[in-house]
């Protein structure tokens, strides 16, 4: 056995124990409101702090979590630990958010996803409306016919629902239309060159144009600079993230931010544009 494969057996043991020595933690990324600068929503990262190899990113150990058939009990984790985080922070009285989280495309095929999302909200005594949930376009599409069932089912329960890295996967847009689908994330691809490639302006300008025409919010990641945030802003884009504004940060500054804009903002402010449950939700009451 060569070193590199030692080594990610040795790395795929450490995962089996990874949970149970609270090993994981989530980092925190603002959703900023392109308009008014406020923040309303924030995704949540995991992070997996080993000892002693030091913070391992998410591209080196997710991946081995699905080989191995572990990504089940982190993903669980995950969402059960964004609800509670969630939820301590309404309790500390702060600006209320919505927190999303990153669901593969392996985790989104369990069989025991519902239940998960449901009793993690139920749990954390978390209104549903305060979760979001990530997917890319590849995940949603590997069944559409599936997809469209869990979607409703989550979209019924009042969770929100994006697209994640829109533009790099599937080639059909169909499924816009056919999915309880509530935004859609525009890859960081895309945005690092709007300013420099007039071919990348365009596709940015024309999904924000198709999102809107189908009643969704958009979001752009990886905004960098003022020139692409402001570029942002012409077209009516909803939402960014990025180094602009922050990069991911620990629970602790995170509550730091959000106590900083509740003493900048009247009480109870919020924006009504991200207030809204999923379309289906609003349509089918039953």
């Amino acid at each position: 056995m060569d070193t590199q494969s030692q080594d990610k057996v040795r790395l795929e043991s450490d995962l089996h124990e990874a949970i149970a020595l609270k090993q994981f933690v989530l980092d925190y990324q603002p959703k900023v409101d392109v308009k008014s600068g406020a923040v309303h929503s924030v995704e949540a990262l995991i992070r997996w702090r080993h000892p002693p190899r030091g913070l391992i990113s998410p591209k080196e150990f997710i991946p081995l979590a699905e080989d191995s058939g572990l990504i089940g009990p982190i993903g669980e984790w995950v969402v059960r630990e964004a609800c509670r985080q969630a939820k301590a922070w309404q309790r500390r009285g702060l600006p209320q958010v919505r927190v999303a989280v990153n669901l593969s495309a392996s985790q989104f095929r369990q069989k025991n996803l519902l239940a998960t999302i449901r009793q993690a909200l139920l749990d954390a005594d978390l209104d549903p409306s305060y979760l979001e949930v990530e997917l890319t376009e590849s995940a949603v599409m590997t069944n559409p016919e599936e997809s469209v069932s869990i979607l409703e089912q989550l979209s019924k329960m009042g969770v929100l629902v994006s697209v994640d890295d829109f533009g790099t996967g599937y080639s059909s847009m169909s499924y816009l239309r056919r999915f309880p689908i509530d935004k859609l994330k525009i890859d960081r691809g895309f945005i690092s060159e709007i300013m420099t490639r007039p071919d990348d302006a365009s596709i940015v300008r024309a999904i924000v144009s198709l999102a809107h025409s189908l009643r969704l919010k958009v979001v752009a990641e990886g905004v960098e600079t003022p020139d692409q945030l402001n570029f942002l802003k012409t077209l009516g884009c909803d939402q960014y993230q990025g180094f602009h504004f922050s990069t991911p940060v620990s629970a602790a500054d995170f509550e730091e931010l959000l106590r900083r804009q509740r003493d900048d903002e009247p009480a109870g402010e919020e924006s009504q544009a991200e207030r809204t449950h999923s379309k289906l939700a609003v349509l089918r009451t039953g």
